[in-house]
């Protein structure tokens, strides 16, 4: 297949190189920037291209908006983008927009040499292809539970009075519950955000901050 390389580190996109022209492929572009990665897909239209997330100048998520730019414009061609470790919000951002023809793999992963090809075929084929670890901790992120909704409605509404600025007292006023049933709703939502015991912090504090961040 036609490829381009997109990798900053001379080392890696040159061994990349070999590895492909070893095993029948043709490298038509090889470069080190977001911006000539473009231009190069443009000019040569390749059946994939192999994109590092992180490129100059910045060195933050250059290498992603490249990727989706080339999804967008050219639909044709697939993209492989390849990553140091686990960049579990740019996984997320690349999967909501594209799947048809992507790729996302860590780079340690170009080291199975077999499983690499693989992948470009699959991804030239019109494939998705998602590194096992990618899954992982985007699965592990997706089914935690937040223990803001662990909570009971009474419990919420305690811990809204709470951010209020009201005291235990006035809370069982304003609900018309007892001052002891408000006590046991906030050592229940004190146990149920998993906050710490302990003379550093209020608990009543921490438990109003996270209500007021979420």
């Amino acid at each position: 297949m036609r490829l381009i390389l997109a990798d900053d580190a001379v080392l890696l996109r040159e061994g990349l190189i070999r590895l492909l022209e070893e095993a029948g492929h043709e490298v038509v572009a090889a470069i080190g920037d977001a911006g000539s990665l473009i231009e190069a897909v443009a000019e040569h239209r390749p059946e994939v291209a192999v994109v590092d997330v992180r490129m100059p100048p910045t060195h933050s998520d250059e290498g992603l908006r490249a990727a989706l730019e080339i999804r967008a414009r050219w639909p044709s061609v697939g993209v492989l983008v390849l990553s140091q470790y686990v960049e579990k919000t740019y996984a997320a951002k690349l999967l909501s927009e594209a799947t048809e023809g992507m790729g996302y793999l860590l780079k340690d992963r170009v080291s199975e040499v077999a499983d690499f090809l693989g992948s470009l075929e699959r991804i030239r084929a019109g494939g998705t292809v998602i590194d096992p670890e990618v899954v992982r901790q985007l699965l592990a992120r997706t089914t935690r539970v937040d223990p803001l909704r662990t909570l009971s409605e009474r419990e919420s509404q305690v811990l809204r009075q709470l951010a209020e600025g009201f005291t235990n007292a006035a809370i069982a006023t304003n609900l018309h519950i007892s001052l002891s049933t408000v006590e046991k709703h906030v050592n229940a939502i004190f146990d149920k955000l998993d906050l710490p015991v302990t003379p550093a912090y209020s608990r009543r504090v921490l438990a109003i901050l996270r209500h007021l961040d979420n």
